[in-house]
């Protein structure tokens, strides 16, 4: 197939390419050049044009939580059916947002696994799953009514080994919740990272506050998840040590703004209840990401796009929301764009098939209606997106 647009944004957070078409054969893209000559060399390509559009790469979100129930008000009517059913919706969603990979860093034991199976299968069509199978905790620690507890260097290598067991590509920790206090000691954590290197697996951490970040820091992740409140130096030690970061800003503002809302209206449900309570951290939050995010950009800590909505009445994977709120707080379009695209390949160790318009990679492809140059509401204004070659959402 040959498509092609005003513009190509290539993911390199530098290139745009004006009046290309791209070709693709068997999912893989073939070559890029002027709409005449790819017509002349490929005639028994179909042709599709997009005036007044532009073409970007897919989309990887790259902290989702596919089957997170536990914040719907009937999560206890939810059996193995109804989860699986509610992660097909999620994953479909994130198709129609321009998302065709996702790393899900934590859902109910075996559903990532099953989901990539059964779209192995051809049963079902979802995009592109890298995933952790459950994350890891401490005894009672954050998010243990549905990750698995841990204590001690040991059993933390048996958890780690046990997810790998049930087909994780990533391991994830928590290590902070809302609080000051660490949830694993450093001997825990450098326990994780070593065993993750040892059987040649990535390792993600959970760690929002101090001194966890710092903790996570000197262990080595792979990623740190949200580091709500890190500081100048630190992501200078993050960028020293090619540790990448992944802030989840559109989570803590997004609940933050419908805690407010909420609030204001006096219309709430016992999970809004439950974030309402800890409304000041989310503010807090908020404000921390506001008021830092530049600063810590500019210390050259790489930085990709995760969205982590758990909140009731959830958008899935809205990736162009953490672009969009990435370019308002200080990092150029394009560089935001990297983020989402060329960045999240790159961490996942995909860097040679996806997150990127050129040959040999992956057709994962969406195309916009308007130019996010000049109008970043465009990246919403989806008109197609190809996974593989393959239209898989059409407006």
């Amino acid at each position: 197939m040959i498509i092609r647009a005003d513009r190509i944004i290539t993911g390199d957070g530098k290139t745009i390419l004006e009046n290309k078409a791209i070709v693709w054969e068997k999912g893989k893209i073939l070559e890029l050049g002027e709409i005449g000559q790819l017509k002349t060399r490929h005639k028994d390509h179909s042709i599709k044009e997009y005036p007044g559009s532009t073409i970007l790469p897919g989309l990887i979100d790259m902290h989702v939580h596919i089957g997170f129930i536990w914040n719907t008000q009937e999560h206890s009517q939810y059996n193995d059916f109804m989860l699986a059913y509610y992660s097909l919706d999620y994953a479909r969603e994130a198709f129609a947002r321009g998302v065709t990979t996702m790393r899900d860093v934590s859902s109910s034991k075996n559903l990532c696994a099953s989901m990539i199976q059964a779209a192995g299968k051809g049963y079902i069509k979802i995009p592109r799953i890298i995933h952790t199978d459950t994350a890891i905790c401490f005894t009672g620690g954050h998010a243990w009514e549905h990750g698995v507890e841990a204590d001690g260097p040991w059993q933390v290598r048996a958890a780690i080994r046990d997810a790998i067991k049930r087909g994780a590509h990533w391991i994830k920790l928590m290590s902070s919740h809302r609080s000051d206090t660490p949830e694993f000691t450093q001997e825990e954590l450098e326990a994780a990272v070593d065993e993750c290197r040892r059987v040649n697996r990535k390792i993600a951490v959970h760690a929002g506050t101090q001194p966890s970040i710092q903790m996570c820091i000197d262990a080595g992740f792979d990623t740190i998840e949200h580091g709500t409140y890190m500081t100048e130096d630190q992501a200078r030690q993050m960028a020293a040590k090619g540790i990448v970061w992944v802030p989840t800003i559109i989570a803590y503002t997004f609940i933050h703004e419908r805690i407010q809302k909420s609030m204001q209206e006096g219309n709430t449900n016992s999970v809004q209840t439950s974030f309402i309570e800890h409304s000041k951290y989310f503010e807090s939050a908020a404000h921390a990401y506001r008021d830092n995010f530049e600063k810590l950009y500019r210390t050259g800590v790489k930085i990709v796009t995760g969205t982590d909505i758990v909140y009731p009445d959830r958008e899935a994977a809205p990736v162009a929301e953490e672009i969009k709120i990435m370019v308002k707080y200080g990092m150029p379009l394009l560089e935001a764009i990297r983020a989402a695209t060329m960045y999240g390949a790159d961490t996942l160790g995909m860097g040679d098939r996806i997150g990127e318009v050129a040959p040999g990679k992956e057709a994962d492809l969406i195309v916009i209606e308007g130019d996010p140059q000049n109008d970043i509401q465009a990246l919403d204004r989806i008109q197609e997106v190809f996974y593989g070659g393959k239209s898989v959402f059409k407006r």
